[in-house]
């Protein structure tokens, strides 16, 4: 493993912002356009174009899929210019292709970078996650609580009802026992169509997005990004691995996982420092999409580091050419 000293996440942090921005305008003009391979691919490009001017010796860990599945941006991929730090990338070039072929609200373009072997190499399968922003007792919800019992437990460290608690679940018939578990307590549920490391990010700003817990099975890569937002923010998140079939099984002991069964908190999905970057593409609750006008084009990127805990809120005005 790559000394942690050598990881200098402020020098990192603005060329890191750079990526995600590139990515975000690069899938400007597709959306709303209903293509949503095009504007993927136009994310996927213009993201790794960028991280490959950056002096960092990095290893894409969470990224577009198997060497064999994806032929950009593949989990294994070296990127940068190899003069620089060992580091590991988690990314989502365009978190939402979907919301952004439908000009639907909270697509991102998502990147996150912390010291090689620190970020846990999550296969291709499914995740049950629990997240709630920060302020509260450690382990005040937990996985093996039932739906119930999590409304429960944070009405009451919150000090309210829990009909005053609202949690942001993925729309998915497999969720259908989750939801209405949800509303027999009372509480409200936001439901979102897509773009998972954006609901998790939500419980972090509750007072901005009006959502207190996140719950719910998505993709296991996106639970390692939104576990990289959450360490710089504040917030708790729990995650499990699920396997359908012994092929999953068999991603997860390629990717060094022995026990199928453990339940990851935030710093074991991330173990050290990370830097994370998010660039609004269409608008949402946390970031405004982008904005084009005559001659212009406006984005706008969350910039934070867990080292210190900063969030810096960055627009970007450039020319058209």
């Amino acid at each position: 493993m790559a000394d942690a000293k050598q990881f200098q996440d402020r020098m990192l942090s603005l060329g890191l912002a750079r990526v995600s921005e590139a990515a975000a305008l690069a899938s400007a003009t597709l959306i709303g356009r209903g293509d949503e391979k095009a504007a993927d691919q136009a994310a996927v490009n213009a993201m790794r174009d960028q991280l490959n001017l950056l002096d960092i010796a990095g290893v894409v860990v969470i990224g577009e899929g198997e060497r064999d599945e994806a032929p950009m941006l593949y989990i294994g991929e070296e990127v940068g210019t190899g003069n620089g730090p060992a580091v590991d990338i988690a990314l989502d070039p365009l978190e939402g292709t979907t919301l952004t072929a439908k000009d639907m609200p909270n697509a991102l373009t998502v990147i996150a970078m912390a010291p090689r072997g620190t970020l846990l190499h999550a296969p291709d399968v499914y995740m049950e996650k629990l997240a709630i922003g920060p302020g509260y007792a450690v382990d005040t919800v937990t996985l093996d609580m039932s739906p119930a019992e999590r409304v429960a437990a944070l009405a009451k460290a919150k000090g309210c009802t829990p009909a005053d608690i609202t949690v942001c679940i993925l729309e998915r018939p497999r969720h259908e026992d989750l939801i209405a578990e949800v509303r027999s307590t009372g509480a409200a549920i936001r439901l979102i169509t897509d773009g998972d490391v954006a609901g998790v990010i939500h419980c972090a700003e509750s007072e901005i997005t009006g959502i207190d817990m996140y719950m719910g099975s998505g993709g296991a890569p996106e639970g390692v990004l939104a576990a990289s937002a959450l360490k710089c923010m504040g917030g708790q998140m729990y995650g499990k691995l699920l396997f359908r079939n012994d092929d999953e099984r068999g991603r997860a002991a390629k990717a060094g996982i022995t026990d199928l069964n453990r339940i990851y908190t935030r710093d074991e999905l991330v173990t050290s420092d990370v830097i994370f970057a998010a660039t609004g593409v269409t608008h949402g609750n946390i970031l405004n999409g982008i904005k084009r006008e005559p001659g212009w084009v406006t984005t706008e990127t969350l910039l934070m580091r867990s080292k210190t805990g900063s969030v810096r809120r960055m627009t970007y005005r450039s020319p058209v050419k």
